[in-house]
């Protein structure tokens, strides 16, 4: 085996591995969850005046290493048949999502002259390329599928929720209008109010005043509720279909395509 299979293998979850990759897997994990927790604590002044100089080496540490694993990754890429294409197919690894997530944990670092290191918390993300348990791959499967399916009925029931929170704003804005100017001061100002009523949020900032928008507001914010069940059924009933369809499909178990009888 060459050192570039022995590389692509090492770096790449979906490839079966031993120790080595269970090691390498393990220590990328690690990497990830520490780099986030150094963002988290490094925004509370009392942690970072106290470990500041620790914060910086590990900073250098989680560059370097993101660096040489996405170097290590355009070189061992051409290993996939997808990607063997010498040049070709590098190029069209680094336009893949996860790629461009991978290219972003460690190129603000190099912006010195810009505050972009919270572009590294993108790289939690690359976490989803590291569960090898089958059934995390396939609820995403299953989600994108569900998604696809229902696509037109969850933009007609967006489409809807618009087109009510449009209407509710139009009514509470000649409503309460003249007894709030400066709050309710138009009507994209008053949609404001009107997706926070919907979501039933209710941040407090604008509250209607006279008796008929108390009124009207309750109206909505009851409405609301059901407004937003609206994709909520529409999805869960997606998935339950998706299972369903699962469940009865014979799968093969060596290359996971249906049966057909």
């Amino acid at each position: 085996m060459t050192l570039r299979k022995r590389l692509y293998l090492t770096l790449e979850p979906t490839e079966k591995g031993g120790i080595i990759e269970r090691i390498f897997e393990f220590c990328l994990v690690t990497i990830i969850i520490l780099n986030i927790l150094a963002i988290i604590a490094d925004s509370v002044e009392e942690v970072r005046s106290k470990y500041d100089v620790l914060f910086i080496k590990f900073e250098y540490f989680t560059i370097i290493f993101f660096t040489v694993e996405y170097i290590a990754r355009i070189y061992s890429i051409v290993e996939n048949p997808e990607f063997s294409h010498p040049v070709k197919g590098r190029l069209k690894y680094i336009t893949q999502p996860l790629a461009i997530i991978d290219l972003l944990a460690f190129l603000p670092f190099y912006f010195v002259f810009l505050d972009l290191r919270f572009l590294r918390i993108f790289r939690l993300m690359s976490l989803f390329r590291l569960f090898k348990i089958a059934r995390y791959l396939h609820a995403l499967k299953i989600f994108k599928r569900v998604l696809a399916d229902r696509k037109e009925q969850l933009i007609l029931s967006f489409l809807f929720i618009l087109f009510v929170l449009t209407i509710i704003s139009f009514i509470m804005f000649y409503t309460e209008h003249e007894a709030q100017p400066d709050k309710f001061s138009s009507i994209p100002a008053t949609m404001w109010w009107g997706i926070a009523t919907i979501t039933t949020v209710g941040y407090g900032d604008m509250v209607p005043i006279t008796a008929l928008g108390k009124f009207l507001g309750g109206l909505f914010a009851i409405a609301g509720v059901g407004l937003l069940a609206l994709p909520a059924g529409i999805l869960s009933s997606g998935f339950f279909e998706s299972l369903h369809k699962d469940a009865v499909v014979k799968k093969c178990p060596h290359c996971g395509k249906d049966i057909h009888e």
